[in-house]
């Protein structure tokens, strides 16, 4: 299974905010997107960063009263870990384990073109195993 399988079942919107954005407004862009991360974009295709409530929180012990003044920029990861449609679901999975993260922008042709989370990929992942258990019993009984 790959990205594209995906993303066609959750559909391609992406919750974006600008870097110049104060973190007051990307909360409230959490809240209302009922999404943990955004992806940090300047014109809606680029990826310029993820902002995630981690990154908030992190950023809460660092700024304290003032930290939802501070802009999107000051708090994003600029470092970005992207995939393809094209990728494979299990390698995704492994990459997400080892650098512990959460939410992936996809890219097509270097554009924005969706997000998975891990709990997009642990369905899938759960979609395939269980696809593949009843093909096997289907197989045994019938070769019984």
């Amino acid at each position: 299974m790959n990205v594209e399988a995906i993303l066609r079942g959750k559909g391609t919107r992406v919750a974006t905010i600008s870097p110049h954005a104060t973190i007051a407004a990307a909360a409230a862009t959490l809240q209302r997107e009922r999404v943990g991360a955004l992806v940090v974009s300047r014109d809606g295709g680029s990826v310029d960063g993820i902002l995630s409530e981690r990154d908030i929180v992190h950023g809460l012990a660092g700024l304290g009263s003032t930290l939802l003044e501070a802009k999107v920029e000051q708090l994003m990861t600029r470092r970005v870990f992207t995939c393809t449609p094209r990728d494979n679901v299990a390698d995704l999975a492994a990459e997400m384990t080892q650098r512990r993260i959460r939410h992936i922008p996809v890219l097509r042709d270097g554009l924005l073109a969706g997000i998975v989370s891990i709990g997009d990929v642990v369905k899938a992942r759960l979609d395939e195993m269980e696809y593949e258990t009843n093909s096997l019993r289907s197989f045994i009984a019938g070769a019984s």
